[in-house]
């Protein structure tokens, strides 16, 4: 998600970590299903149908921790391999083609960008590997606020955070359901497809940089 901020010129980028089908936005990793199904040796099938309906989405939100994961994962409460499905997803986070480099040119033009998650604590985890904090802030994490997208309330909460008109904010997120809440809140949206698509943030009046950033833009 993009919101522009009242500085000169400033921009908080509202990051979605998430995933889709074939190379999700920023950073591409696998779903937690995915990795919860490679953990557990069983199929998506039997994931979903065996799964606890709420427990990833209380955990995202901060409402229970590891152990209780654990515990409520699965209906009937088999154990799995936590530390496993961990590193399944850690090894899967990446950089899409040229998002990073997008990322790098907003900072050399001085916009704020901030992250706006549905993820739990883990997210350090992206922070360990990606080092995304180079570009923006984990501002709007759901384990920190205790809100998930699509909830109205998560994105009014990112203006009155900064004190700004929603219509000042742009959101960019790769799921529709999600950029239409935030339109219903008066941002304006743009859904992520590929790093070309963020060009389109120029015909919003976002100015980027014309320079490749060589060297800042390499995950140390």
């Amino acid at each position: 998600m993009v919101s522009l901020l009242p500085r000169a010129p400033s921009l908080a980028f509202l990051a979605k970590s998430a995933c889709s089908s074939q190379r999700p936005p920023v950073p591409s990793m696998l779903s937690s299903s995915t990795a919860a199904s490679v953990a557990a040796r069983m199929s998506m099938k039997e994931l979903l149908e065996s799964k606890h309906p709420t427990a990833w989405s209380e955990f995202e939100k901060g409402l229970i921790d590891e152990n209780e994961l654990t515990k409520k994962f699965f209906n009937d409460g088999r154990s799995f391999d936590l530390e496993g499905l961990k590193e399944c997803m850690v090894r899967a986070y990446e950089y899409i083609d040229g998002v990073e480099d997008i990322l790098c040119r907003l900072k050399k033009n001085n916009y704020e960008m901030h992250a706006f998650t549905n993820y739990p604590v883990w997210y350090q985890l992206i922070e360990d590997k990606l080092k995304l904090s180079k570009y923006l802030s984990w501002t709007f994490c759901s384990c920190k606020t205790g809100k998930r997208k699509p909830s109205l309330e998560f994105y009014l909460q990112a203006a009155d955070q900064f004190n700004v008109d929603p219509a000042s904010c742009i959101f960019i997120d790769d799921r529709m359901i999600n950029i239409e809440a935030a339109l219903s809140v008066g941002m304006v949206g743009l859904q992520f497809k590929s790093a070309e698509a963020l060009q389109d943030l120029c015909a919003l009046g976002v100015e980027l940089s014309p320079f490749v950033c060589e060297g800042e833009a390499q995950v140390q």
